[in-house]
């Protein structure tokens, strides 16, 4: 492994990481805040102790560490607090008016992540205090101590959301090598299976979809494999198709359901239903896209000439997070004869972006009567009955929003006529660890009912 490898595959969530970089910002930051110890001598003379026996070393002890008696030494200190704890409360109340107040986000922010941003402000605000008041040793540690006041929130912010595992998926969206269709197929079933990227076109729909990622399980890696299911993927937005793969940790869920099934597994192709991270299509065809035609047709069509998968819809389908899990219940209650399962986590009740007028603005030619019939329940109505389809709904057990969602969806679901199953993350909120237990709790249950 080079220096560039070992350095991309650090972990950023690793306590034995994380723990000693903590320790050591607090201590930076308190070496920034209280006051210097120094030791003098009589009458700040070092070394009259020396000189004058005992009676002077009394002199020097009565003198030593004279800045933690200084009145204005503390008057210092608490100046430099008070911009800190100044800053910490703007910055929380900021994140209440853009997080609670505009629903800038769509989702509230965390009391954890409000703190490391508050912690955040805070610091940066002490070290320009400490900047201002001067002190060779101090401004020094100040300096050290506004890179760190960024990376160490963002790092503890990270852990919460579970974003970047690590630092090689901060700096890389697209990690996987490329698909290649002419590969020699292996003599034997391999122990893992394997993750590749790849471009599929939208032939029909003309949408301009970022590369795809695909995971192949060991049984469709050899020669003349049998048609397996196929698993469609979507990750939130913003976000990347490789998201699932880094963030969600799913060829790890894959790879174990391949293990204890022969090497068989769903092929899955986590698909682009975006087109640039933070743009909401909301998953029809509009203006923004014709991303309907796009999932439902020009990726069918590229996986059935590439990939061993069947042709039998019954066995497509579906896991997505967030607006991603919103397009996931969109497709399975919109187009029944073409997805028989989905695992929608953390999914809206309807796709939604910003407002419902702005919603039907941006994809529903300014109609909400069009918008409120693309909503998952309406389309259930249009539908209904279902049968044969299943539907698994997570969300986070602090995410109260969206855990409601699940609870609404999935009662309309049943009353439809689709098997459905709730289930609640715990200890997670609307983040990337409600992905990863979804992932390792409900992924085999679809793979599953796709095999049945």
């Amino acid at each position: 492994m080079t220096a560039t490898e070992w350095l991309l595959a650090t972990q950023l969530q690793a306590p034995s990481k994380l723990v000693p970089i903590d320790v050591a910002f607090a201590v930076v930051a308190l070496l920034v805040l209280l006051p210097s110890v120094r030791r003098r001598g009589v009458a700040g003379r070092p070394g009259v102790a020396r000189r004058r026996g005992v009676a002077g070393r009394r002199g020097v002890a009565g003198r030593r560490g004279g800045a933690w008696r200084s009145p204005a030494a503390w008057r210092s200190v608490g100046v430099r607090a008070g911009f800190a704890a100044a800053a910490a409360a703007l910055v929380l109340l900021v994140c209440w008016l853009t997080s609670d107040v505009l629903d800038l986000f769509g989702v509230s922010l965390s009391p954890v992540t409000r703190m490391w941003c508050a912690l955040a402000a805070a610091t940066l605000a002490l070290a320009g205090t400490a900047l201002v008041q001067g002190g060779r040793w101090r401004r020094a540690v100040a300096i050290v101590l506004v890179p760190a006041a960024l990376l160490v929130p963002a790092l503890g912010v990270n852990v919460e959301f579970a974003k970047y595992p690590t630092l090689g998926t901060v700096v890389d969206s697209d990690p996987y090598p490329a698909f290649d269709a002419h590969a020699t197929p292996a003599t034997t079933v391999p122990a893992v299976g394997e993750v590749r990227t790849v471009a599929i076109p939208g032939r029909r729909s003309h949408f301009d979809a970022r590369p795809a990622v695909v995971y192949l399980p060991p049984a469709a890696l050899v020669r003349d494999p049998r048609p397996l299911p196929v698993v469609l993927a979507f990750a939130g937005q913003p976000g990347a198709p490789s998201d699932m793969f880094t963030a969600g940790r799913m060829g790890t869920v894959l790879d174990a359901y391949a293990a204890a099934h022969h090497g068989r597994a769903p092929i899955v192709l986590s698909v682009d239903q975006l087109s640039a991270p933070g743009r909401n299509t909301m998953c029809v065809d509009s203006q923004l896209g014709d991303v309907d035609t796009y999932i439902t047709q020009d990726v069918p069509a590229w996986a059935t000439s590439h990939l061993p998968v069947t042709r039998d819809r019954a066995h497509w389908g579906m896991v997505g997070f967030s607006q991603g899990a919103t397009c996931a219940v969109q497709f399975l209650t919109g187009h029944p004869d073409d997805f028989g399962a989905a695992l929608a986590i953390s999914s809206e009740l309807q796709p939604i972006d910003q407002s419902p007028q702005h919603s039907a603005d941006q994809a529903f030619g300014g109609s909400v009567a069009r918008w409120e019939a693309a909503a998952p329940r309406a389309l259930m109505a249009a539908h209904e009955p279902y049968r044969g389809h299943e539907l698994w709904l997570t969300a986070g057990s602090s995410d109260r929003e969206f855990s409601e969602n699940a609870r609404e969806l999935g009662a309309a679901a049943t009353r439809a006529g689709i098997r459905t199953t709730i289930a609640s993350a715990p200890r997670s909120g609307h983040d990337w660890n409600t992905v990863q237990w979804s992932m390792r709790a409900e992924l085999p249950r679809l793979c599953g009912a796709l095999f049945r």
